[in-house]
């Protein structure tokens, strides 16, 4: 079934959130008045493309996002996803072209502990630059790398971009660790962490 371009920029803007979502809020999201986004939303809850979890709150499904072309991720995919990356596939945060910061990360949890240490302006640069999103498919996440594209066409700035950046791969990660079965790690343990491998 093929989706109108409506249908699937409300699908796209529910995506990066990864959090069910009021439809005012996801109205707001796509720049679009309340009552056709309501009335699409009813549309795709019908279609499988959307459920509602909770009551006045809509969340993407698996079909959803398979309309989006994203593929299934299977445990054994979300934990080479999740896996702890060797040194020459570790992603490296830039000023600028030529201007390295010496802060690498190892896999998308490090990578959001690491979002905290760089520059807003390096997290500015990578970002416009296509830099993380072409390392999230590297590690063959092809979800993630899309709600990148997605949350550099909303624009954010400064403080936003990392805010909404941590939040998204946070998510990520907290959804393949739980397909892995792996317990999830804590605050205490990122510490104890960095300590090993710094």
């Amino acid at each position: 079934m093929s989706l109108s371009p409506i249908k699937q920029e409300i699908l796209e803007t529910m995506l990066p959130n990864g959090k069910p979502l009021k439809a005012m809020e996801i109205a707001k999201e796509a720049k679009k008045e309340y009552q056709p986004v309501n009335m699409h939303l009813l549309g795709l809850v019908k279609m499988g493309y959307v459920n509602l979890p909770e009551k006045g709150l809509y969340a993407l499904t698996e079909k959803g996002k398979k309309a989006l072309g994203l593929p299934e991720i299977t445990k054994e995919k979300a934990a080479a996803i999740i896996a702890y990356a060797p040194h020459d596939r570790a992603f490296n945060f830039y000023v600028t072209v030529g201007k390295p910061l010496s802060i690498h990360a190892h896999n998308i949890r490090d990578f959001a502990v690491k979002l905290d240490k760089a520059d807003v302006k390096s997290v500015e640069f990578n970002l416009q630059r296509g830099d993380f999103e072409a390392w999230f498919k590297m590690l063959g996440d092809d979800e993630l790398a899309k709600k990148i594209v997605l949350l550099k066409k909303r624009n954010p700035g400064g403080e936003d971009i990392r805010t909404q950046l941590r939040g998204i791969v946070e998510q990520r990660y907290l959804e393949l660790a739980k397909l892995t079965g792996e317990p999830i790690p804590t605050e205490e343990d990122d510490h104890t962490h960095e300590h090993t491998h710094s």
